[in-house]
């Protein structure tokens, strides 16, 4: 690595590292509650803003991370969860198991929504991977594959919207649009150690994702079993996303944007790449919170928030021609 690329890394794990600690000690410190008693205040610290804390850090870290490993992956430099629809596919059984659930079975709704979602996102994966080998790897089959599986879902849901009730349409329109606030202690020990271990598969593939630069031929030649490690990626990539879902709704853009972002400071190596991913979407995420918290007398979608934010960069990326296909 040359000093210049160096002192990029540097300056980026110090900004989102600085990032991070604002996050974490803006939404800890941001009470509204100067007057209340020391317990009421402990109980909201421990039970409401240190579970959205590890919610913004898991949920960004898993979309960015898998976003820049798609990216690799699928030869695609709009291959965001998101964009190619494996979000809509975890979306859509997200909803069903949201709106159709019965009533018994709801106490067993936090272990559920994280095996459905994978299963919707490896589902949504499975289909846009075949069509994309079928197809020899166009990137454009890619998009229309994410296109057809995202227009699809959407149907199915409004399907769903015209046979519930309206408490379970205001919650699953309100889910649909991104919260970092559905969350809690037993949420999260379900959904944490799939996104860690999910995160740190994608960090242990690192080495091999920079050889698929090349090519795929020349990727084979140097060792890499290119048809296992797609499969890999894109498995680890539906359980990482899934989850994330599962426990914050769909967020749009994060995966899309923090990975190119990072490569126009720092390159294209996978192994700063990716750790720096996971870091600076947590960051993202960590700040988005905290203007939340900051904004008490409303709640605002996680989703509104990054579109508002990443679709005039992403404009601006594609207006300057950092973004190809």
């Amino acid at each position: 690595m040359t000093g210049t690329k160096r002192t990029a890394v540097t300056l980026v794990v110090i900004t989102v590292l600085l990032s991070l600690v604002i996050g974490v000690v803006g939404i800890v410190s941001v009470t509204g509650l100067s007057d209340t008693a020391a317990e009421l205040k402990q109980h909201i610290i421990v039970q409401l803003q240190i579970p959205l804390v590890f919610t913004a850090c898991l949920v960004g870290a898993a979309l960015s991370t898998s976003g820049a490993t798609l990216q690799v992956v699928l030869r695609n430099p709009l291959a965001d969860p998101g964009i190619i629809g494996i979000t809509s596919g975890a979306s859509l059984v997200a909803a069903l198991l949201l709106l159709l659930t019965p009533q018994w079975a709801t106490a067993y709704l936090h272990y559920l929504l994280p095996l459905g979602c994978f299963i919707g996102a490896l589902l949504s994966t499975f289909i846009i991977y075949r069509l994309a080998r079928k197809l020899l790897g166009s990137s454009t089959a890619v998009i229309l594959a994410g296109i057809a599986i995202s227009t699809l879902s959407g149907a199915v849901i409004a399907w769903l919207y015209m046979f519930s009730d309206a408490n379970a349409l205001r919650n699953l329109t309100f889910w649909l649009m991104g919260s970092l606030y559905q969350t809690n202690w037993l949420i999260l020990s379900v959904g944490g150690p799939l996104i860690a271990v999910a995160v740190a598969l994608q960090l242990y593939f690192a080495g091999d994702l920079n050889k698929l630069y090349a090519g795929e031929l020349a990727a084979k030649s140097s060792g890499v079993d290119v048809e296992k490690l797609t499969e890999r990626a894109l498995i680890v990539c539906a359980i990482a996303v899934g989850t994330a879902v599962s426990m914050a709704g769909s967020i749009a853009f994060v995966g899309l944007l923090v990975p190119h972002i990072l490569r126009l400071i720092i390159g294209h190596n996978n192994r700063y790449l990716l750790p720096l991913s996971a870091l600076s979407g947590a960051s993202l995420l960590m700040l988005v919170a905290l203007s939340s918290e900051m904004t008490r007398a409303i709640t605002l979608p996680v989703s509104m928030v990054t579109a508002t934010l990443g679709g005039p960069l992403l404009i601006w990326a594609l207006a300057k021609g950092q973004i190809k296909g």
